[in-house]
């Protein structure tokens, strides 16, 4: 594959693409006066891509070409994001499906421009979705306990 359709295969991981696309989902979150679901849309990516570079990158500790690739920061943006519009879109199959054909698509990028090795890829997509769906349950309003009547 040439490095220009390599190079468009990643293009959805980077950040002038993603921070616009969390910009208008969290647009669309606050039109419809859901500021929790605002607040998932941008905390839940900031909060992965955060721990993902500061805390397990340098705890990992691998190296390619001079510079920390495991987990993938390009996979866990894009994931961490994709993950944010599965939970909240109604249409949640055809998102997913949507999302996997994506990530892979940037995988076949970022491995053929050899930015990341798959493991990298593999380990972005574990944890994404680990630290979205953890800040959806930490932001979910909690029912108060009924109290037992037996």
């Amino acid at each position: 594959m040439n490095s220009g359709l390599l190079g468009t295969l990643v293009l959805p991981t980077e950040p002038y693409v993603l921070i616009p696309a969390v910009v208008v989902i969290a647009g669309i979150c606050l039109y419809r006066r859901n500021r929790l679901d605002a607040l998932l849309a941008v905390a839940g990516p900031f909060v992965a891509i955060a721990l993902n570079s500061w805390a397990l990158k340098p705890a990992f500790d691998r190296w390619k070409g001079g510079t920390l690739v495991y987990p993938s920061g390009h996979t866990v943006s894009l994931v961490a994001v994709l993950t944010a519009v599965v939970l909240l879109v109604r249409f949640k199959a055809a998102a997913v499906a949507a999302g996997t054909v994506l990530v892979c698509c940037a995988a076949v990028g970022m491995i053929g421009l050899g930015y990341h090795y798959l493991t990298d890829i593999a380990g972005g997509v574990c944890f994404a979705p680990a630290v979205v769906t953890a800040m959806r349950a930490a932001l979910s309003p909690r029912r108060a306990r009924e109290p037992s009547t037996g």
